[in-house]
């Protein structure tokens, strides 16, 4: 579903990618992990549109992306979350889901007035997905809360919430655990598995390893902005080079 080929990506003469190459099959968990400074994050970005690669190229069913802006990846139904919750603090919980819908008529002034059912529809339907989107994540007794009130491990959900508002058939997640509670933890697991099962794509890059051995079903390992290995969880934790990049350095 996803094709990342030789990409590459350099910041002043330093190689943060260096000719990485990604497969990701539809309805699939892929994981990648790696040392800090690896290029992990480098690559969600590049992939997401955030970064233009210096070479190489993306490609999302087998059309390429690698030009397209962040706002036309998603309306082909790839979009991401962050490692650091981007959450709009002083909005409810619901209104954070509801500026995530795109293509809305009443995002045009002109056609708020000129086509004022269709907005209303449109408002009403909005409304009805965030609520349950909300409520299967269990975030529907918060949904009139400020978004800033939530843990951490809420607001991890929230972007995921969010995420889905766009319908995505892709979701780029970056260190979903990180900072998360146990239990919060394997919340946030279970609700990626059950889309996984609905036929959601799934991209993680993750350090806890608990969680990458039970969603993932392929890893690749990253170590000095190129692929290392991948295959299998048990796979990849057998290969003497990965524990090399774990304990001896590789950055």
């Amino acid at each position: 579903m996803l094709r990342v080929t030789g990409v590459s990506k350099s910041f002043g003469g330093i190689a943060a990618l260096d000719s990485v190459r990604l497969d990701v099959p539809r309805g699939h968990i892929t994981g990648i992990i790696g040392p800090n400074g690896s290029g992990k994050t480098t690559l969600l970005n590049v992939i997401g549109g955030l970064l233009r690669p210096n070479a190489g190229a993306i490609a999302l069913e087998d059309a390429d992306i690698t030009g397209l802006p962040v706002h036309d990846r998603a309306r082909r139904g790839l979009t991401r979350t962050f490692q650091i919750s981007r959450e709009l603090g002083a909005l409810t919980v619901l209104e954070n889901l509801l500026v995530a819908r795109l293509q809305q008529t009443g995002e045009s002034i002109w056609k708020a007035f000129a086509r004022l059912g269709t907005v209303q529809r449109e408002e009403k339907e909005a409304i009805a997905r965030a609520g349950a989107i909300l409520e299967r994540v269990g975030l529907w007794k918060l949904a009139d809360d400020p978004a800033r009130a939530l843990s951490g491990g809420q607001k991890k959900l929230l972007e995921l919430c969010r995420a889905l508002m766009l319908d995505p058939k892709i979701i780029l997640l970056d260190e979903p655990a990180a900072g998360v509670s146990p239990p919060m933890r394997a919340e946030i697991a279970e609700v990626i598995r059950s889309l996984r099962s609905e036929g959601v794509t799934f991209v993680i890059v993750e350090h806890d390893m608990e969680m990458v051995a039970g969603l993932c079903d392929q890893v690749y390992v990253f170590a000095a902005g190129t692929n290392l290995t991948s295959g299998s969880f048990q796979e990849v934790v057998s290969d003497r080079r990965v524990v090399e990049a774990y304990l001896g350095g590789v950055l």
